[in-house]
């Protein structure tokens, strides 16, 4: 059997006297594709959050390529191959996109690299490398999500965490960036997708989790998770 390239095992998370995620866990087999969904609240965000090491959490272990990072900074976690885009791209907004993207390269590296041919190749990668020495502002929407992957692939990943990167995009603006999420994975990088576009959910997803209040409540196929009663009722609106 395949070892798990990301595990997860009991993460427990409080905020003062709210248990945000309750002994929650997950695994991701090398280059899977693995859907996470569940209403606002139910702990998403605080997931990967713990997984990247955003966040500190009071239980639980998370082992990432058969080692136990669960006391790792995020620095060091995205040095190991984890990294994730955020549901609010923050570019640097006086610097150009390659800028931008070096910088991306050097954090990763934990050196400066300066390697401007990278940068350029990623953006090309992405389909913005005839805006390689546009500002941020310049950007459309669907623009400013492609750099946010770009910025993420700058760390040369085994798993990209994609944190709502079809949030506010039109539905031919959705189909690009599965065709492009489909390619990443198609190169090897496993995905884990946290998407509230269940029409994106269900069609990239070879897997899919399922949180509520916390909880992890189901755990299958797409098409097991659609016939899941307790989905239906928590998610889905039945």
């Amino acid at each position: 059997m395949t070892e798990s390239l990301l595990e997860v095992v009991g993460l427990t998370k409080r905020f003062g006297g709210f248990t945000a995620l309750d002994t929650v866990g997950l695994a991701i087999a090398p280059g899977e594709r693995l859907g996470l969904i569940g209403p606002n609240g139910s702990g998403k965000s605080t997931l990967v959050n713990c997984v990247s090491g955003l966040m500190r959490h009071e239980a639980g272990r998370v082992r990432f390529a058969g080692r136990d990072i669960t006391g790792l900074p995020a620095y060091r976690r995205a040095r190991l191959g984890i990294a994730r885009s955020f549901q609010l791209p923050r570019p640097f907004k006086s610097m150009s996109l390659v800028e931008n993207l070096a910088i991306a390269i050097d954090y990763a590296a934990g050196q400066r690299r300066g390697d401007i041919q990278e940068a350029h190749a990623l953006l090309q990668r992405l389909g913005l490398g005839a805006k390689a020495n546009a500002l941020p502002r310049s950007l459309t929407q669907i623009e400013l999500r492609k750099l946010e992957l770009a910025r993420a692939l700058a760390a040369r990943p085994k798993l990209v965490i994609a944190d709502e990167v079809m949030a506010g995009l039109t539905g031919n603006e959705v189909d690009e960036i599965l065709t492009l999420l489909f390619a990443l994975n198609k190169g090897g990088i496993a995905i884990l997708m946290i998407e509230h576009i269940m029409r994106a959910v269900m069609r990239f997803s070879e897997r899919i989790v399922v949180l509520d209040a916390g909880h992890k409540i189901a755990e299958g196929t797409p098409e097991q998770i659609l016939r899941d009663p307790e989905v239906e009722r928590a998610y889905l609106g039945a």
